[in-house]
């Protein structure tokens, strides 16, 4: 029973110190593993398990070794920070595997890459051709970066010439039912605007899984009960209906008027209205 006790107090100990070893690592401890981090964390396991199965070893001895692997990675990952030498004998650098459309065979000799593992990546990436690849870097981590040539890649807005708005990442202000105050102060608003903007949903906030709002202010609902249709604002919709019906309807005068001046005044304020149009439908969409 002794024994049991003792593998329960250490399973314990062991629990809260490796997560907090691992918090003071930092998040990119966690991401994918570099060639030291891949020996610390099979060396960190080995340690923790000897620590609980084997009681018969000092604990405190224990806790001093795992608190060495920890501190040294630390230590190496500032020195890392500090040097692009040490980095790149640490961490590894970036190897070019195709270079202008064609496949650096040497390189993936170096890299131990056959060209099914080339291909695979490449499908990855969704590209079934090496053709359509300008350059591709197997990075540290083991992912492969890949950039399509310029006639493989997909047409932006930009290449377009279309202005699109800068949006921002939703907020979300209630959670679970409750609100959230610091993301709608984020936001912008308050617990007025938020009352008034499920009124008109006709729901409380009580009845709400998740809501969010948008960089437009506008509020997207989930609700507890998935029988019910989620509820959606229409202020902006409506907004773009109206202004396209006042433009059809200046149209609409302009053809109906046989007055020389007012059939001027209709078409210049139908051309001003088309240009209002297409400058907000972006927002109001």
């Amino acid at each position: 029973m002794t024994d049991l006790l003792n593998i329960l107090l250490r399973s314990i100990a062991l629990v809260f110190t490796l997560f907090f070893f691992t918090k003071w690592l930092g998040k990119k401890h966690l991401t994918k593993l570099n060639i030291f981090d891949y020996i610390h964390s099979i060396t960190v396991g080995g340690l923790a398990a000897i620590l609980i199965l084997q009681i018969q070893v000092n604990f405190f001895y224990g806790l001093l070794a795992l608190f060495t692997w920890f501190f040294i990675p630390f230590l190496f990952r500032l020195i890392s920070l500090k040097n692009k030498a040490a980095r790149d004998f640490i961490e590894g650098k970036s190897t070019v595997m195709i270079q202008n459309g064609k496949i650096m065979e040497d390189n993936l000799k170096k890299e131990d890459y056959s060209t099914d593992d080339l291909l695979q990546c490449l499908r990855q990436e969704k590209i079934f051709s090496v053709a359509d690849v300008e350059f591709a870097l197997l990075e540290p981590s083991g992912d492969l970066s890949v950039l399509p040539k310029s006639n493989k890649q997909a047409i932006t807005a930009e290449d377009l010439n279309i202005t699109v708005p800068n949006l921002q990442a939703p907020q979300t202000i209630i959670m679970d039912g409750r609100i959230m105050l610091e993301p709608l102060a984020n936001a912008g608003l308050n617990i007025a605007w938020l009352t008034t903007e499920l009124a008109k949903l006709n729901i409380t906030k009580e009845n709400v899984f998740l809501a969010q709002v948008d960089s437009n202010k506008q509020l997207i609902v989930d609700l507890y009960d998935d029988q019910l249709p989620q509820p959606e604002m229409m202020e902006l919709p409506m907004l773009l209906a109206n202004l396209e019906k006042t433009a059809a309807d200046l149209q609409l005068f302009s053809l109906a008027t046989d007055n020389t001046n007012s059939k001027e005044m209709y078409e210049l304020n139908y051309e001003r209205m088309q240009e209002i149009i297409n400058l907000t439908k972006p927002y109001l969409k």
